[in-house]
């Protein structure tokens, strides 16, 4: 139901998220969502030298956080909304965080998504919806399912349920926060989040601002959509011209206006990429907020070492804190809390993912090879150019109309990074024609 705050927050609807309302916002959600396990993990441990707890969103209900803020919201709605229905646009977790709760409460919801949503996705909407959702399908993209749900709720007056950008979706976000608080026995030194539209990182570090004022709040966004870094080198949101969605739950192109105010307020800055300072048990805000991007390739490794090491299904956004520890300047001893945000991940992106962080790992090269068209010219580019762990992964002739050379699409998979220079010194001497694609290069992009 709407709260006696709603007209004094009408100018300013950030002074709603408090940690006051975020513990509000935990008991009127309780009943629906239990608290979600907080895991130690000794490998990640061992690896910095610090004490590692991995959040586990990828346990709830829905399996991501966005229940959170998509019940606090709901449930707040007044009668008469609540007749006038739902609506929301999303593809992924947020579409099935409010199908579940509008089949809870008994309200009718109608979720847009593009039409080139998987159907995975859309079936676990209709699970968790059943009869109270219907499920709409419009454009190729967010954009235009977002602007299709604009239109029903200037049409049929229905309440729009935001994926982040609004205070109330916050709010239920930052429960994440309080639990926390209350799984360990002191406050950790360091909470790193995941970074979309920024709900989550404004909730979280609204409640540990004010209730563990020493704890460093690290955000991370996937590096092909840093939305939120953007925004705080220009001093606003700004929608990025194009955007890498291959962390589909991180990948926004303009991060939320709340969310925006909210992190600012609490003195975040943008840093460069493998520089991060982390500061430990200060007063002073300005050093307690920082933000860092990963690298798409980053993240891939970080969800196979999650499903190898620690058996956790991981989605791509699920991911990225955990692929920030590497470059991030951990204090031997502290203590780091990591959000798995969600674990939806389809099973037929593995083999992508395998080759990303291959790439990334700097394991995985491609060339193109022009082999000489006579007897012979294959095997002896395999017996002195390869080095006796190195394999090839991919050969198709690009083309076979000269006679003279015959140009060849390679993949290469390296036994160790460092049998790089090797490799190109062999491939030098033999006198073999060669180009090495570079990663991110359009002919990286469109041959591989």
């Amino acid at each position: 139901m709407s709260t006696s705050n709603d007209v004094a927050n009408l100018h300013d609807p950030l002074a709603a998220l408090t940690a006051d309302e975020i513990d509000a916002a935990a008991k009127r959600i309780s009943d629906v969502i239990a608290a979600t396990p907080l895991h130690y993990s000794e490998r990640l441990s061992a690896l910095t030298g610090a004490h590692v707890y991995l959040k586990r969103e990828d346990l709830q209900v829905v399996r991501s956080y966005k229940l959170r803020g998509a019940y606090n919201l709901i449930v707040q709605i007044t009668d008469a909304e609540r007749r006038a229905g739902v609506v929301a646009a999303s593809a992924g977790n947020h579409a099935q965080g409010v199908a579940f709760a509008c089949r809870i409460m008994g309200i009718v919801g109608r979720i847009y998504v593009p039409r080139n949503t998987p159907k995975q996705k859309r079936d676990r909407i209709k699970v968790h919806g059943q009869d109270f959702v219907e499920l709409i399908a419009v454009g190729n993209t967010y954009d235009a399912a977002a602007a299709a749900a604009e239109e029903d709720v200037a049409r049929t007056g229905a309440t729009m349920v935001p994926p982040f950008d609004d205070v109330r979706t916050a709010a239920g976000q930052g429960t994440i926060a309080a639990e926390i608080l209350t799984q360990l026995d002191e406050a950790p030194d360091t909470v790193i989040v995941p970074v979309g539209g920024g709900g989550c990182i404004a909730g979280i570090a609204t409640y540990l601002h004010e209730r563990a004022p020493q704890a460093t709040i690290v955000g991370v966004e996937p590096a092909g959509a840093a939305s939120m870094t953007a925004a705080l080198v220009a001093g606003g949101p700004v929608t990025l011209p194009e955007i890498n969605p291959f962390v589909d739950g991180a990948a926004v192109r303009r991060i939320g206006d709340i969310p925006y105010a909210a992190v600012s307020r609490l003195g975040a800055r943008a840093v460069s990429h493998g520089s991060l300072p982390l500061v430990y048990a200060t007063e002073d805000r300005h050093n307690s907020f920082a933000m860092t991007h990963v690298d798409e390739g980053a993240v891939c490794t970080a969800m196979l070492d999650l499903y190898q090491n620690e058996g956790i299904i991981a989605e791509p956004a699920g991911a990225l804190s955990v692929a920030a520890l590497p470059q991030l300047a951990v204090v031997p001893g502290s203590t780091i809390v990591c959000l798995i945000s969600g674990g939806n991940n389809d099973v037929s992106r593995y083999g992508e993912v395998l080759e990303r962080s291959l790439v990334h790992l700097g394991l995985k090269h491609y060339f193109l090879v022009d082999f000489p068209q006579e007897p012979g010219a294959l095997r002896r580019f395999l017996d002195q150019v390869l080095g006796p762990e190195d394999d090839i992964t991919l050969f198709e002739y690009v083309k076979r109309n000269n006679r003279e050379t015959g140009a060849a699409l390679v993949g290469i998979e390296l036994g160790a990074a460092e049998g790089l220079s090797g490799l190109m010194d062999r491939m030098l001497t033999s006198k073999i024609h060669f180009e090495r694609l570079e990663p991110g290069s359009p002919a990286y992009r469109y041959l591989t």
